[in-house]
């Protein structure tokens, strides 16, 4: 198959196969269709935390595209179609990586005649006045720059609640958030519960409520859908644990109660048999700038055997690489409990795992039932394939490596070597250590996220270079590791910030803590005998010059990150990412993106779903489904829009 698709703005669109699906039953099949159904029919539910005007915005602009008679091979048309594009892509008008507000490519005039041309019914509003009140609003939030300009605000030293665009909170203040949630903690003295995960906050008239999304409440009609197709799911599960899950999720729905949440990710964490999983609901915390809300997602999956067996002895051994980390004796766990790894291959994206999505996941984020029930791991592979697929023959890497022998290096080892890094985060590192049973579990507040994120990488970068992986034939070599150093420190250092405009910080929490990683080894390595970065022919790159040493370095920021998170030491995790995790060097900044846009390629990659289409039977049930590759971007676009 083609896995590369259409590319606009900043963005590749890819494809991706779902290897092997055409192997599984029908009823493997039909119970993979309705699961996919329900991570696709939260959709909305994603866009409206994003940004309290984004499905408003998606709308209007929907309805102008789709209604539109005038030329639309003009420049200001085809701009129109790439910023609406761009909403698709991002879940509204923020930037999905920098959070900025995206800024459109055509004027205000022609999108006011635009608008004005359009009857008020066309563009989704009941009246005419409804209609012209509404103009004002939406000029500002798309041509205004100073309006709601930042979709999560994560900057030290200000209000993070009141300076981000994102619709958890309205009306509030990061004191009042914060103090709201240490009442409710301690009232009910339960820390056993993820206070605010599915709620949206809200004060009215004084008072402060919050707003739960369930069953006959907060966007109830799209709850509802999911149930739905949960039920639909239920009926055929593989077996009676999977039904159990399923069960428990729908009740979660139902009443929006967090301890059957919790009771739900236990059971989930013990459904092991069978060959298709999910995940559905309200999950991860990065899109809050406080890191309490979970943002909407679903992904289904189904395993990849064969490469499972990687992750299985990786999880076998979890115990040996617990004892030997280099992190103090008393955040380790003495005994590792329930640690599972699969490798799968991604069947639908939904929600915040689509268009773009992460490569590995490592679930639940409670700590507690991690402690005393474990975690799932899971590396995509189908994802991982087609990224890798689509970026051969790019020039990237003949472009920012320093020399032959390392690109050689990476060739041969680097493909292997990914995967096996992320394996480690996922499997081991999120599921390594423990926190002092006096350590909140929000102790370092907007800095957890990146923190958290930096202690599973170090993990990998520190076991990867293990020569017990070389034992368990995991690596081929005591080599091979030196290829995801390199690649790693390049990235932390250099060619991430491809990404980011020129002069502007770094915001997401994956790049932070890459470059958090990357500039304090450089800064730990004071005579510049380990790993720097040099000038050749007027281009820098990596130089690394003692690859054991640079383990040794990660070793200790591995010890310093693990202390820091067992012990909630706020301070100093504030001290380390405004230190190196969030400014750029302008110079290099600028001549990265100088080298990057010769190569023509796009900085940020995303997906497009494929079309599962039901086979029915006799009586009108869906007995088998077929898979479609062929779907454009904006057609998948206009149909989820239409459908869910």
């Amino acid at each position: 198959m083609n896995y590369i698709d259409e590319k606009f703005a900043d963005i590749q669109m890819l494809r991706y196969e779902l290897t092997g699906f055409e192997q599984l039953t029908p009823q493997q099949k039909v119970y993979i269709y309705y699961l996919s159904q329900a991570a696709l029919a939260g959709r909305d539910i994603t866009f409206d935390q994003f940004g309290r005007y984004n499905l408003m915005v998606r709308r209007v602009l929907e309805r102008i595209f789709e209604h539109y008679t005038g030329p639309r091979d003009t420049e200001a048309f085809q701009q129109l179609v790439v910023y609406l594009k761009r909403i698709w892509f991002s879940s509204g008008i923020y930037h999905h990586y920098s959070y900025d507000k995206m800024e459109p490519r055509f004027s205000e005039s022609f999108f006011t005649s635009l608008y004005e041309a359009l009857p008020f019914s066309t563009l989704g509003f009941q009246t005419a006045h409804e209609k012209d009140a509404t103009l004002p609003l939406l000029r500002r939030l798309l041509f205004d720059k100073t309006f709601m300009p930042k979709r999560v605000n994560k900057r030290d030293g200000v209000d993070l609640v009141r300076t981000s665009a994102c619709n958890f909170y309205e009306n509030l203040t990061q004191q009042e958030v914060e103090a709201y949630y240490a009442a409710e903690k301690k009232r009910t003295g339960n820390n056993r519960i993820s206070y605010g995960l599915n709620t949206r906050l809200i004060k009215k008239d004084g008072e402060i409520v919050a707003q739960c999304y369930r069953a006959g409440e907060y966007y109830g009609d799209k709850i509802s859908q999911i149930i739905h197709w949960l039920t639909l799911a239920k009926d055929c599960a593989e077996n009676n644990r999977q039904r159990k899950v399923i069960a428990l999720l729908i009740r979660y729905y139902q009443t929006g109660d967090l301890e059957v949440f919790n009771a739900y990710t236990i059971e989930w964490l013990k459904a092991q048999a069978g060959d298709v999983d999910f995940i559905n609901g309200f999950i991860e915390v990065y899109a809050d700038p406080l890191g309490l809300k979970g943002s909407w997602e679903g992904l289904v999956e189904y395993k990849n055997h064969e490469a499972t067996q990687r992750t299985q002895l990786i999880s076998q051994n979890a115990q040996w690489f617990e004892d030997h980390s280099p992190v103090d004796d008393a955040f380790k766990k003495k005994t590792v409990r329930g640690i599972t790894a699969q490798v799968i291959c991604a069947a639908m994206l939904g929600g915040d795992e689509y268009p773009s999505t992460a490569i590995g996941i490592n679930l639940p984020n409670a700590d507690w039932i991690r402690a005393e029930y474990g975690s799932k791991s899971i590396t995509i592979s189908n994802i991982t394939d087609a990224y890798n697929k689509a970026s051969r023959h790019s020039g990237f890497m003949e472009e920012f490596v320093i020399d032959a022998p390392t690109l050689q290096l990476i060739r041969q080892y680097g493909d292997c070597c990914d995967d096996l890094h992320t394996d480690l985060h996922e499997c081991l590192g999120h599921g390594s250590g423990q926190m002092l049973p006096t350590t909140p579990s929000n102790a370092l507040k907007a800095y957890g996220n990146t923190i958290e994120e930096a202690r599973a990488d170090l993990f990998g970068l520190y076991y990867i270079a293990d020569e017990k992986l070389v034992e368990l034939g995991l690596t081929p070599n005591q080599e091979a590791y030196k290829s995801q150093y390199y690649t790693y420190m390049q990235n932390g250092l250099l060619t991430q910030c491809v990404r980011i405009k020129l002069g502007e910080d770094i915001e997401e929490d994956h790049m932070r803590n890459r470059a958090l990683i990357a500039n304090w080894a450089v800064a730990l390595d004071a005579n510049h005998e380990i790993v720097d970065i040099v000038e050749h022919g007027n281009k820098h790159f990596i130089a690394i010059k003692d690859y054991t040493k640079l383990r040794e370095i990660f070793a200790f920021q591995l010890k310093e990150i693990q202390r820091i998170k067992s012990e909630g030491d706020f301070e100093q995790a504030r001290w380390l990412v405004e230190q190196y995790a969030i400014h750029i060097d302008k110079a290099l900044h600028q001549e990265m993106l100088e080298r990057y846009q010769r190569l023509n390629i796009s900085p940020y990659k995303g997906f497009i779903n494929p079309w599962m289409k039901p086979v029915y039977g006799e009586t009108g049930q869906v007995v088998d489904i077929t898979i479609d590759y062929t779907e454009s971007y904006t057609h998948q676009m206009m149909r989820y829009s239409s459908e869910f």
